[in-house]
């Protein structure tokens, strides 16, 4: 369905569209006028030690001070103190009945609370975020009085920002204003189509009966008029384009106020479900046979976002944790948008191989400018400014560890850089062999495969080099002896090629590693230390989470293990969805091997298996749905894979059976639906 035909369609149910659009924008209206301004008033405080820290403890006889050898976890408990219900009881005595927050400041690893009022008077908040910050001093020396600590060794409070002038919340309220808008346009779309349908069904009915009538009275019959057809925008062509804007934009670009998922190429994702739902709604396109299971998945994991999001919703969150629980909903809309189109909505193995090597080949040029990026020791995304959009992430720095600058190209963060590469390096190798494209030069089918594979241990990261020994592990060893031993050859030659250009970056990896094998690694101690930490919340809420979203590093802290985050957010309804579309990309993979009919189709079964398996393996090594590159093109393959698994069952052979012992021919193609007429 081109875009031409859409517009057609809404210019001629006008009267659907129209008056949709009007509500919505007189209720936009309305609402504006009628939702008070929300004022925000922040106050900032820190933690200081007793003067008899210089005794050894527990000689002061102060366990709060002393809690983990850190006022950072002193702080922890005072957050947690004042959030819980009985301070805000109390604080309701006292005035406070306005919602507040409470939470580590941002940008700090130090014990700095940031204390938040929000409410619609603008001199009451400034009076309740007082109340609050001599309270949080009240509280924290409670806690130690009830410990019976003395008073000498009290951690003490002391404010290090005062109470803020209130400011004009506006955000939210455009927010609400825009949301709106948006139901009503979206409304008037999806009811344009589906009268679109209602019509041409009442159509092609009425003139089957003059057909029949004609036929009986022995007249012509009656001719279906046709429109000639155009060029056809498909699922492909929109898809190249999201893979475009995911590489070219950096990710950490966004429109503003919609947070991490309002990249442009997630924002054009949402537009290719829209054109999906117009297509399928008017009867243009039909899902291709045998590929549900990615939707079935998807299904899972949407169940599960959304009963986490309603379980936020009954908990009574913060103002942030609701937004981002929004933004989650976001998310989810952008992953199934990718899901459907890819699995759903590409009609022909043709144009699939070419979306898999127009994404092998994004990968290639994400590659390459993380190679500018650590020969320069800078970041290219740094320089890179578009109007209209801002930086979701508060202050981007260039990554180093040991004497070498970690590259993230245009992508968030280098282990975002590195784990999409290492999803996308089993399909260039697949290309690289195929029989298909050896017409091609040498540098066309084996430069992708150089760029990635040696992109991925610039990174200087566990995550890359992980990914990379899967890969190997996966592919190469199932390979016939002479491609296998050449392979490894190659493999084994390219590390002394590495310590030649880039001298100590083997030795650094190698530290890394050693460093990780006996837990003398501070990233690694501080990760673990983090696992118990999710204990608590998972206690709280194990079966829905907190709300899908919600876990934000400036409220709580990083997780750096995507199984973990699942926990807290969605509970063990979450992980089990996540782990069955993990589990659903590795059987895909091993299914077309073992359908495949030819070398080709068997080798790229196994790159599909090696890449979940890549995925299932380094997303405990980092949040991985967090980053929306990476994510996007996890949920790219994945689908894709449930594609070609369809195709390849739909050209395979019928089994045999007592009643026909023949081989049956298996059935062509199902062709994509001819356009249907338009009703005047």
């Amino acid at each position: 369905m081109s875009i031409g035909e859409i517009t057609a369609v809404l210019r001629r149910r006008w009267y659907v569209m129209v008056p949709l659009t009007l509500i919505g924008l007189l209720a936009a209206l309305h609402l504006y006028r009628s939702v008070p301004v929300a004022y925000q008033s922040q106050s900032s405080v820190a933690l200081l030690d007793s003067t008899a820290v210089a005794e050894l403890a527990p000689a002061f006889g102060n366990p709060i001070s002393n809690a983990g050898g850190s006022l950072v976890v002193t702080a922890d408990v005072l957050i947690r103190t004042l959030s819980g219900a009985d301070a805000a009881r109390d604080l309701q005595g006292l005035g406070v009945s306005d919602p507040y927050t409470v939470g580590f400041a941002a940008n700090t690893s130090g014990p700095i609370l940031t204390l938040t009022v929000t409410g619609t008077d603008r001199s009451k908040v400034l009076e309740e975020t007082s109340t609050l910050t001599t309270f949080a001093g009240e509280q924290l020396n409670a806690l130690q009085a009830a410990a019976k600590v003395q008073p000498a060794y009290f951690v003490q409070t002391a404010p290090v920002v005062l109470p803020q002038t209130p400011v004009p919340q506006l955000k939210s309220r455009y927010q609400q204003v825009l949301g709106v808008v948006i139901v009503s346009l979206v409304a008037g779309f999806t009811l344009s189509f589906v009268t679109e349908t209602l019509l041409v069904a009442h159509r092609r009915r009425r003139l089957r009966r003059l057909k029949a009538a004609a036929a009986g009275a022995g007249g012509p019959a009656a001719r279906v008029p046709r429109r000639p057809r155009a060029r056809q925008l498909d699922a492909v062509a929109l898809l190249s384009g999201y893979l475009a804007l995911a590489v070219f934009i950096p990710s950490n670009l966004t429109l503003p106020g919609m947070g991490g998922v309002g990249t442009p190429a997630n924002v054009f994702a949402l537009l290719g479900l829209f054109w999906y739902l117009a297509a399928w709604i008017t009867g243009r396109i039909r899902p291709a046979p045998g590929t549900r299971l990615p939707r079935v998945v998807m299904c899972l994991l949407a169940v599960s976002v959304l009963a986490s999001y309603l379980a936020n919703a009954t908990r009574g969150s913060s103002q942030k944790e609701v937004l981002a629980a929004d933004r989650g909903l976001i998310g989810l809309l952008v992953w199934v948008s990718l899901t459907v189109l890819v699995s759903a909505g590409i009609q022909d193995r043709a144009r699939l191989d070419v979306l898999l090597r127009r994404a092998v080949v994004m990968g290639a040029v994400v590659a390459a400018i993380g190679y500018y990026d650590f020969f320069t020791a800078t970041n290219i995304a740094d320089k890179i400014s578009i109007p209209g959009l801002q930086s979701a992430v508060g202050q981007i720095t260039t990554l180093d560890r040991g004497s070498f600058t970690r590259p993230r190209s245009t992508t968030a963060q280098p282990l975002e850089f590195g784990g999409m590469l290492a999803i996308l390096l089993p399909f260039a190798v697949q290309q690289a062999f195929d029989p298909v494209r050896r017409h091609l030069s040498a540098w066309r089918r084996w430069g992708p495969v150089v760029l990635m594979g040696g992109a991925l241990p610039l990174t200087v990261s566990r995550t890359s080099i992980i990914g990379v020994l899967i890969v190997v592990l996966v592919m190469v060893l199932r390979w016939k002896p002479q491609r296998r031993w050449t392979a490894i050859g190659l493999l084994l030659g390219s590390v002394p090629c590495f310590k030649v250009i880039v001298p100590g970056l083997i030795g650094t990896i190698t530290t890394l590693f050693g460093s990780f094998l006996t837990n003398s690694d501070s990233s690694t101690q501080a990760r673990t230390v983090k696992y118990s930490a999710i204990v608590p919340y998972l206690d709280e809420r194990p079966l829905f989470g907190r709300g899908f979203g919600t876990f934000l590093p400036e409220l709580f802290f990083f997780t750096d293990n995507q199984y973990m985050l699942t926990l807290a957010e969605m509970g063990f309804l979450g992980l089990i969805a996540l782990l069955a579309l993990f589990f659903t990309g590795i059987h895909q993979g091993g299914a077309i091997r073992r359908l495949a009919r030819t070398e080709s189709d068997r080798e790229l079964g196994q790159a599909f298996f090696a890449s979940a398996l890549v995925s299932l393996v380094i997303s405990a090594t980092f949040d991985a749905l967090s980053f929306p590159m990476f994510a996007g093109m996890f949920f790219l393959t994945i689908a894709a894979g449930g594609s070609y698994l369809g195709f390849i069952r739909r050209e395979a052979p019928k089994p045999r059976t007592v009643e026909s012992p023949c081989p049956v021919p298996s059935a062509p193609p199902v062709p994509s639906a001819p356009p249907v007429p338009s009703v005047p």
